[in-house]
């Protein structure tokens, strides 16, 4: 349990503070796996977003988190400073960077061009 009690130890802790339901912890050959059911998008969003600060370039291969979003909830995202639609799309596996500027077409003109603080639909697959 290394890595829940280490490095990962602030995820963990935010996971359980945020009550994600059906919360399972474990590691298994070097590898931290959380899953769980978020009560919301901005829930799961912040622990991605904690995650970002811990692994900053998604390099390291030690952490797989599968986590989702509570039946009903709605899927958005606010774009941060730094993002393309590229690198949010990698934070919602079974995603490109296509379905979320299709979703969008409403608030995207141009798919190289977001900004900070825009809301984003994120569409489930």
């Amino acid at each position: 349990m290394a890595l829940q009690d280490t490095k990962y130890k602030a995820l963990v802790d935010a996971a359980m503070a945020q009550g994600v339901s059906n919360l399972l912890v474990r590691e298994q050959d070097g590898v931290l796996y959380i899953d769980g059911t978020t009560a919301s998008s901005a829930a799961k969003q912040e622990l991605w977003d904690l995650y970002e600060t811990l692994n900053p370039d998604f390099r390291d291969s030690d952490l797989i988190m599968n986590l989702s979003v509570a039946e009903g909830a709605e899927e958005t995202y606010v774009v941060k400073s730094g993002d393309n639609l590229s690198k949010i799309a990698k934070k919602y596996p079974g995603l490109t960077w296509k379905d979320i500027y299709e979703a969008n077409t409403g608030r995207i003109k141009d798919p190289d061009l977001i900004q900070p603080g825009w809301e984003l639909k994120i569409p489930r697959k």
